[in-house]
């Protein structure tokens, strides 16, 4: 079997050599698709070009790459008319035409980050930025501190009108917290307390255990709940549908009478770590204290009880929900030259959980976006509408920041052009998520293939993307979202593993290299988006 799938690929690869043409890094070289029954493979090659002094430099030394991508992913037909689902684009060759323009700045920022000044200056920021920061949870001072930070930094990027945007947000705060299992045998468990969870007495709970697996099966043993501290052993589905036990596990415990509620963490993946998140008490229940343990300590909790043995378990949260206090989202530009009251907005949440580095979550994605404009400005760009990087302050406490600004903005709703927004990994980047009217998003895939050069040219309609942003698309505003290959980001999503080793130096690179081309270019064009 191996020695025949390793004759398809020779062949593969010898059927592409043939189909390679070379031209300079100014072209992009021939684009075959080569197709089979269910995927389309894009061949894309980038060889040197001269630089000023005449020698040949590499422009991205990793290609030629070989990528196979879902059909539904890839444009197709004649030139303008991309099927998108059920919407046949249509084009005008000028639009079109236009945006094929921008190839050669594309191809700029590309070789300026990819090789040239800007090359791991992503990472290197993100590193600086969080090795001395480290976690920024909502209403510390360290997270102002980070603010304080980051508007320097935006300020000695060139960048315009640098300023902080007060919102006022919640204060919650962790204090000691630890688990025991008393019964049947002593065993410390691993936990982290949820926002907003009160705390324990300060001698804490110990009180007989019961372990449930969904919210039914707590209504099936309702009778058997009062008094006890409730376990979920739910299963993982996805983050999106699994979530709602972390959210409202507290609440629907409380109701049949838990004195506390511990829930396996909100993930695939675990090496006995625990992941923290926000959770919200329901109305006119009794709240009582929270926190997610372990998958391992869940499924232990779950055995032990299924071979009839009671659990006891002994529970301390000194956690604190304190007077709400000031903080602010962080906002740069670059004005436009000829349409500034217009805008499109690049973003990512500066604050963060309590554990780990918030590297990932959403270190990455803040830093990108002010990355994308320094670039820009860097290289002398003005686009023609004004680009705004915004750094959203409380967004894991619930998307504080950006309700508050979209309040306090609702005038101006009409101006936004386009909103992107990063939170869901700064892995290698595949293209780009949209929500918003169909003739919007002819308009990005035709953008998106001018990142053919980094074979990032998937496009993906949604309903709904990014989590901030949403507010923004509520009121008709396209929004925008990076994708990437991000199979791993609840493997280490809230929990002590969002750490600086989960990044990649080149990956960065051509994440603010999408951002950075697909933000100028929509800031740029003579059209905006059509909203829905």
């Amino acid at each position: 079997m191996e020695i025949f799938i390793l004759y398809k690929v020779v062949r593969l690869l010898l059927l592409v050599g043939a189909l390679i043409t070379h031209s300079t890094f100014g072209g992009i070289l021939d684009k075959r698709l080569l197709s089979s029954s269910n995927t389309i493979v894009r061949v894309v090659e980038i060889t040197s070009e001269d630089d000023s002094s005449g020698a040949k430099t590499n422009s991205i030394p990793t290609f030629p790459q070989f990528v196979s991508l879902p059909t539904e992913n890839i444009t197709a037909g004649n030139e303008g008319k991309t099927l998108t689902g059920a919407y046949q684009c249509n084009l005008s060759q000028t639009l079109i035409d236009e945006i094929r323009g921008y190839q050669t700045v594309a191809n700029k920022i590309f070789k300026t980050l990819l090789t040239g000044s800007f090359k791991g200056r992503t990472y290197s920021e993100l590193a600086y930025f969080v090795d001395r920061f480290g976690s920024r949870l909502a209403g510390s001072q360290n997270l102002e501190n980070a603010i304080d930070y980051m508007l320097d930094k935006m300020t000695q990027d060139g960048l315009e009108n640098v300023h902080g945007e007060e919102v006022n947000i919640p204060h919650w705060v962790r204090g000691e917290e630890s688990a025991v299992l008393i019964s049947p045998r002593r065993k410390k468990l691993a936990l982290l307390g949820l926002g907003y969870s009160v705390g324990t007495p300060p001698e804490g709970i110990t009180a007989e255990a019961i372990v449930v697996t969904s919210f039914e099966d707590l209504a099936a043993k309702s009778n058997e709940v009062k008094g006890k501290i409730v376990v979920y052993n739910e299963e993982y589905i996805s983050y999106g549908e699994t979530v709602k036990y972390r959210g409202n596990g507290a609440s629907e415990a409380s109701k049949f009478g838990a004195v506390a509620s511990l829930i396996r963490s909100i993930t695939p993946f675990s090496i006995n770590s625990p992941h923290t998140g926000m959770q919200s008490y329901q109305e006119n229940v009794t709240k009582i204290p929270t926190a997610c343990i372990t998958i391992e300590d869940a499924e232990l909790l779950h055995r032990m009880q299924q071979r009839g043995e009671k659990l006891i378990i002994q529970l301390k949260m000194n956690d604190t929900n304190l007077p709400s206090v000031t903080s602010r989202n962080a906002i740069a530009e670059i004005i436009g030259r000829e349409k500034p009251e217009e805008v499109v907005v690049v973003s990512g949440h500066i604050d963060s959980w309590d554990v780990g580095q918030g590297a990932m979550d959403d270190g990455g994605g803040m830093i990108m976006s002010v990355e994308a404009l320094a670039l820009i400005k860097f290289l002398g760009l003005k686009p023609r509408r004004t680009l705004r990087a915004i750094l959203w302050t409380t967004e894991e406490f619930g998307l504080i920041g950006v309700q508050d600004y979209v309040k306090k903005h609702a005038n101006d709703m009409d101006k936004f052009a386009t909103v992107f927004e990063s939170d869901i990994g700064t892995f290698r980047p595949l293209g780009l998520d949209y929500s918003g009217s169909d003739e919007g998003g002819c308009i990005l895939q035709e953008v998106l293939k001018l990142m053919s050069p980094i074979n990032a040219m998937t496009y993906r309609k949604q309903a709904e993307v990014g989590s901030d942003i949403g507010y923004f698309i509520e009121k008709g505003v396209p929004g925008v979202s990076l994708n990437t290959e991000n199979k791993g980001y609840f493997y280490y999503h809230h929990s002590e593993g969002d750490t600086m080793t989960v990044e990649n130096s080149d990956e960065l690179d051509l994440c603010t290299a999408v951002w950075a081309t697909a933000s100028y270019v929509l800031a740029d064009l003579s059209v905006t988006i059509p909203r829905s």
